[in-house]
């Protein structure tokens, strides 16, 4: 069920090269949540309410996403949210990232330690993605295949793969996470014209970094995810000195939007450990 956001007004930060929206709610420590690749801040729409009481909840579109603004020329992700946390006065603050956000969450230990106090991710493990599993491979192929032939549909359809995982079908997963999932892709995707340049500039040596991550790191995966997905957050918190991993049963690459009662009761509990 996706929780009502309208309560919370959007807001928005001019940052260098371009504006960024958020939402933001409650008071108490910073935790700010970060949406994974092609979606936006609406797919945390249950964590918004449910944490807002005892912390100071921030989800804003990532750059080229959701109602933020397009790249115009090259950017750092990491630098975007350090450029939020200073200007919103959230530092030192909890990242949560799904996927791309996760991410770009470690990144953030790595570039700006000063103002993470702990990372948690979901279904990922630096900004340099593995993929090795023949699953994983023939969805992302199938994504390039359809974007190469203009096919947006097509692109919605493989893109989806990822929502229920490797070991279900669509038709077992919640229909109203496909079509939300299935909304804010498209409306991410919608902002972009083919053969545009991508202005991400990456972070480099993640993996060789990541034992220095001085801050704790959890990961709170969907069990049904897909085993590159689940091997790199493993492998994250096996390299960091304070990593600890924990599974929400039943779901797959998005388990806050499809047990959010569940992910939410992890991510609380590693909350009050840190």
């Amino acid at each position: 069920m996706n929780a009502d956001l309208s309560a919370v007004p959007i807001r928005s930060l001019q940052i260098a090269g371009g504006r960024l929206v958020y939402r933001e709610a409650g008071s108490g420590p910073p935790l700010v949540l970060l949406h994974g690749g092609f979606l936006d801040h609406r797919m945390w729409a249950e964590q918004i309410r449910t944490l807002a009481p005892r912390h100071r909840v921030i989800a804003f579109d990532a750059r080229g996403h959701g109602g933020s603004d397009n790249a115009t020329g090259p950017y750092r992700p990491v630098d975007d949210v350090a450029a939020l946390l200073h200007a919103l006065d959230a530092a030192p603050a909890v990242l949560v990232g799904v996927s791309m956000g996760g991410a770009t969450a470690v990144d953030c230990a790595l570039e700006h330690p000063d103002l993470v106090r702990a990372v948690v991710v979901s279904g990922v493990g630096t900004s340099e993605p593995v993929f090795e599993d023949p699953w994983a491979l023939d969805v992302l192929a199938a994504e390039e295949r359809a974007l190469a032939a203009g096919d947006v549909a097509g692109w919605a359809d493989a893109f989806q793969c990822f929502t229920a995982g490797p070991h279900r079908d669509l038709a077992d997963v919640d229909a109203g996470v496909l079509s939300r999932v299935r909304e804010m892709a498209l409306g991410t995707l919608g902002k972009h014209t083919a053969g545009e340049p991508d202005h991400r500039v990456p972070v480099t040596a993640t993996w060789e970094r990541a034992p220095g991550i001085a801050v704790p790191v959890c990961a709170v995966n969907g069990a049904l995810d897909a085993p590159d997905h689940l091997a790199m957050a493993d492998r994250l918190v096996e390299l960091v000195p304070d990593g600890r991993a924990t599974t929400v049963p039943d779901a797959a690459h998005y388990p806050n939007m499809e047990h959010p009662a569940r992910f939410d009761a992890e991510l609380t509990s590693f909350l009050e450990t840190v």
